[in-house]
């Protein structure tokens, strides 16, 4: 009995892109297999890009920035440092311990936030949550 040598692990950046997609996809409701169709492949294939377990090509990638309606540089934002390469003039960036946007709280936050219509109010609940996080990192004079 032959046995497979193990898999490596996925690369972070295949993981971090298949956090993105799953994010953006869930947060505008739409299925692995509606994904699926756009690109050609089985919802299957879609679960494997989703969990990194399979690269995606550049021109599927394009495909899916045009079908999620975002640019293409959506999918690498946020890219934790542990995927970064080492670049010539590192940039200083915030980091997280985690991508706060493949959160369930975080999904739903923006799927509501994007259900509200008028501009200007989406805008008000924009500022009014930036005011709030800001408050946060003022130190207190308490003591």
């Amino acid at each position: 009995m032959s046995r497979r040598p193990p898999k490596e692990a996925p690369d972070p950046i295949d993981l971090h892109v298949g956090q993105r997609l799953k994010a953006r996809r869930v947060g505008l409701r739409v299925s692995q297999s509606e994904i699926g169709k756009v690109l050609g492949v089985t919802f299957q294939q879609i679960q494997k890009y989703e969990n990194g377990a399979n690269r995606i090509g550049a021109s599927n990638l394009y495909r899916l920035a045009q079908a999620l309606n975002v640019n293409v540089s959506y999918f690498f934002d946020d890219m934790p440092s542990s995927a970064k390469l080492t670049t010539l003039s590192p940039q200083p960036t915030t980091e997280f311990s985690h991508d706060p946007m493949t959160q369930p709280e975080s999904i739903k936050l923006v799927h509501n936030y994007f259900r509200i219509a008028t501009p200007s109010v989406r805008n008000r609940v924009f500022q009014l949550v930036k005011s709030i996080a800001d408050a946060e990192e003022l130190p207190t004079n308490e003591g």
